[in-house]
């Protein structure tokens, strides 16, 4: 069934055509990506086609009844909310009284309020849209629901904002970048979620492993035309090899061609009659195709880096921690008591969840912040190439020319060349005109690709990256990847890019939480695949152990007498099932109340899970006990 169909749209911005006549449908389940390079207007269609945006021309018409979600790729939220306001931002009776519930719960109002609070639940008969909005906060690792938005991390506002996007079960899911800012764990649990056969699902994204892993179409737009492929992201680079071999000897052919025609139109006498016109339009055709400019500009990254000597950074004892220890629901440990020595040559991936400190411990290394015990110490010879996570800080009323003159007029490269700040926007894709025009008018990953350009002039031969691939285009990506792998500096990559670190670093840095920091020989994957098993082998031991008090009953024959340790073991248990159940209901209450620190709730559901297995375990035990107390009591 058709859910979505585009008829010819076009969009300006001034002067600038962003795109024209892009026609293409959607059926249901299917899942389609856009790929095209950043300022080619990607986030503009998507806008679009959610109705943010109006087209210039032509016409979107969704399907009867479909209902619609869109996540924007910059995520806009209110700072004076908590969490739940903005995961609850409507008007109508069932998310206000939804709102009100938590906030009641949360808050430990009195009895009237929280009573006044659920009779109001009771009446519209919100309780599963409750436990739908719970379940997706949950999903997306989101417990404190009183927390302000303006304290959540980069990471966390993504997640929030993708929960809001789910919240009103869309038929048709439209996404701008959805794993910017996302840890490599909730990467693979979108994969997961959006992989479903009934998701239909329009986007943009930069991510190479995640368009082989979602996607079963992909749509390119490149030089003013739109073409599709079926298929994942792999099937795409393939098929397009072929059709650019295909379309490459099609134009030798027509210049071939053209020469031909040429000799006759020089030629061919000044009487033209009806034929001679109509082969001198032939003609004006076969060379308008022979000589259409094919080429693909791609970054051209060079720069002159400095001689690295063998000391890079040196940490000793490297203490960092917010909060007190007295105080479990504000303390969180960056990193305790770690040793370690960067030298030339490492490239090494900084991976963990987000909120773990992987920024912060960055701003250690760099020294922006001073750590709680310790040393940093930073080489002699170490020139810093910093490509920060928050970007460059852009004045919108500057021309793009005038960021790269701030810095300087004339760039040193290797080999005693030297580029003008002109030539240099030039290689990163900026061309003459451009150059002359306002930061406010580039797009997001326009403007990753100036901040790349920025940090690379300097010529460091230390770069940390943080988040590099956010906004960046594939093309350009695949230019850095390159340019990187030939580059002799040493690399620190703070990513969840699972495909850029794959191709780049050769060790990991892995945060395990709680200040603990471990070394991993070997790429992210085989670190990940390593993981999964752990984790498969555990779950399937918590299988076995649950089972065997099962099975151990099973296999035991029956008696109907009950020995002098039963009794006194049922005895025991009707004192301890009760308050296991209590002790449950408790941490129910302390979880849905929501308050403390990440580490303090997931302290909670581990305790959680301790006493709801604990309470299986010997509440089936009282079930089979009292069974034989009844039936000895019978007998």
């Amino acid at each position: 069934m058709n859910v979505l169909s585009v008829e010819r749209i076009a969009k300006r911005f001034g002067p600038r055509e962003l795109f024209r006549d892009i026609s293409f449908g959607l059926e249901k389940g299917q899942k389609t990506a856009i790929v095209a390079r950043n300022g080619t207007g990607k986030s503009t269609l998507l806008k679009c086609i959610a109705g943010i945006e109006r087209p210039d021309e032509g016409i979107i018409t969704f399907n009867k009844g479909i209902r619609v979600g869109y996540l924007d790729q910059n995520v806009h939220m209110t700072a004076t909310h908590t969490l739940v306001d903005e995961m609850l931002d409507q008007d109508d009776p069932v998310t206000n009284a939804v709102r009100a519930y938590e906030h009641a719960v949360a808050r430990h109002v009195g009895d009237a309020e929280m009573n006044r609070a659920v009779q109001r639940m009771e009446e519209l008969g919100a309780w599963d849209h409750e436990a739908r909005v719970k379940r997706l906060l949950f999903q997306f690792n989101l417990r404190d629901l009183e927390q302000p938005v303006n304290t959540l991390s980069g990471g966390q506002q993504k997640r929030l904002a993708m929960a809001k996007v789910l919240i009103n079960m869309p038929d048709v899911l439209i996404l701008d970048e959805p794993t910017n800012h996302l840890d490599l764990q909730m990467i693979e649990q979108l994969e997961e979620e959006l992989s479903a056969p009934n998701v239909t699902l329009l986007l943009v994204t930069h991510d190479r492993h995640f368009l082989d892993n979602v996607c079963d179409g992909i749509i390119e737009m490149e030089f003013g035309s739109f073409t599709r492929f079926k298929g994942n992201y792999s099937y795409y680079v393939e098929k397009k090899a072929l059709l650019d071999e295909v379309r490459d000897a099609t134009q030798q052919h027509l210049k071939g061609l053209m020469r031909k025609e040429l000799e006759w139109v020089r030629k061919m006498p000044r009487a033209r009659g009806t034929k001679s016109k109509s082969r001198l339009d032939k003609f004006e055709d076969i060379k308008a195709a022979a000589t259409r400019d094919f080429s693909r500009d791609a970054v051209k990254i060079d720069v002159k880096t400095e001689r690295l000597g063998g000391k890079v950074i040196e940490v000793r004892n490297l203490t960092k921690s917010f909060g007190s220890p007295d105080k479990p629901e504000t303390y969180k440990p960056i990193v305790a008591h770690w040793s370690y020595s960067l030298k030339a040559g490492d490239r090494i991936g900084i991976v963990g969840p987000n909120g773990i400190g992987k920024s912060t411990f960055i701003d250690l290394l760099t020294e922006r912040i001073k750590p709680d015990m310790g040393t940093v110490s930073v080489g002699a010879t170490v020139q810093l190439g910093m490509f920060g996570q928050q970007g460059l800080q852009l004045k919108e009323d500057q021309r793009i020319i005038e960021v790269v003159r701030d810095i300087a007029e004339v760039i040193p490269l290797s080999k005693g060349r030297t580029l003008s700040a002109s030539q240099l926007l030039e290689r990163f894709l900026f061309d003459k005109e451009q150059q002359y025009q306002y930061v406010s008018t580039l797009s997001g990953g326009e403007k990753r690709r100036l901040y790349l350009c920025t940090v690379l002039m300097k010529n460091p031969n230390l770069l940390i990256l943080d988040e590099p691939t956010n906004d960046l285009d594939i093309p350009t990506l695949n230019a850095l990847e390159d340019f990187l792998i030939d580059l002799d500096v040493c690399l620190l990559i703070v990513s969840h890019d699972r495909f850029f670190l794959d191709k780049l670093c050769t060790k990991l840095l892995v945060f395990e939480g709680e200040g603990r920091i471990k070394e991993w020989v070997g790429s992210y994957t085989e670190l990940r695949e390593l993981q999964k098993a752990r984790e498969q082998a555990e779950a399937k031991s918590d299988r076995k152990e649950k089972a065997a008090p099962v099975e151990e009953v099973r296999r035991k024959p029956s008696s109907t007498r009950m020995s002098f340790g039963e009794k006194r073991e049922l005895q025991q248990l009707e004192t301890e099932v009760p308050a296991l159940e209590k002790r449950k209901e408790e941490l129910l209450a302390r979880i849905a109340a929501g308050g403390g620190d990440h580490h303090a709730m997931m302290q909670l559901y581990i305790d959680l899970e301790r006493t709801t297995k604990d309470l299986d375990t010997k509440g089936e035990r009282w079930l089979i006990l009292m069974d034989k107390a009844e039936k000895e009591a019978g007998a």
